[in-house]
């Protein structure tokens, strides 16, 4: 993640290991990482990336027993 508080397309596509046009087709549909609209620039905010990427981390059923193993101690 950069210190800047707001990425370009091309910064977050290379920082995704993804394309320009991946991210602009999930804006097309509605769907992917949160972003805003400066005039016609579009804007990813990392702190908005960084937890989309959070929320949508799928966690193994091996990783998941492990997690309540230690829970329920």
């Amino acid at each position: 993640m950069q210190n800047q508080k707001y990425a370009s397309p091309q910064e977050i596509a290379e920082y995704l290991l993804t394309t320009e046009a991946k991210l602009a087709n999930d804006r097309y549909h509605g769907v992917g990482l949160p972003y805003t609209k400066f005039g016609r620039k579009i804007l990813y905010s990392w702190e908005a990336v960084e937890a989309y990427l959070e929320k949508n981390t799928v966690n193994t059923t091996k990783s998941q027993a492990g997690q309540k193993d230690q829970e329920n101690k």
